[in-house]
């Protein structure tokens, strides 16, 4: 949320670590040295877009939308979707990789309430918080057991790492 939140309204975020990528002509295996990595995970921000396809294939959603709910309010505050890369054309000819993407987005709920306040106010919003979203890649390993989430990722460690905690201030 700090991170997705203050991109979307075009304010700084600090510590700026997480690069703006076009992912779609990358191929999972050509972020490294592009997007933010660690271990064989890569974060980036980028532009949503139903083009999902690269240059030597394309990603395929999978499953349903999930919530992403603040642990202390439990009000949900975004919304996860997986993808799964496959080499070749759209369709039956593509083969399926272990290559996996998380990308998150802010919920719909929170550009509407937005838009309401800010037009209340007699103004009118400039964010838009569905074209902005965060994407974690990762080569799925076959012989691993599925991913818990307790694991904490580098973006984790750098948020809780912040001293300024309280400074931080969230776009209304």
């Amino acid at each position: 949320v700090h991170f997705l939140q203050r991109k979307a309204a075009l304010l700084p975020c600090h510590p700026d670590v997480i690069p703006d990528l076009d992912l779609y002509p990358y191929d999972p295996w050509e972020l490294d040295g592009k997007a933010l990595g660690e271990g064989n995970q890569w974060y980036y921000f980028s532009r949503r877009t139903q083009n999902r396809n690269t240059s030597k294939g394309y990603w395929k959603p999978m499953g349903i939308d999930e919530p992403v709910v603040n642990s202390n309010s439990s009000k949900k505050v975004g919304m996860k979707k997986y993808f799964v890369f496959y080499i070749g054309e759209s369709g039956p000819a593509g083969v399926k990789t272990n290559w996996i993407m998380q990308e998150y987005r802010l919920s719909d709920s929170d550009s509407s309430s937005s838009s309401r306040s800010s037009k209340r106010r007699g103004g009118h919003s400039k964010i838009d918080y569905s074209k902005w979203v965060v994407c974690r890649v990762y080569e799925r390993n076959c012989s691993e057991e599925e991913d818990d989430g307790t694991e904490l990722s580098c973006l984790d460690e750098v948020f809780l790492s912040l001293d300024d905690l309280d400074e931080i201030s969230l776009p209304d």
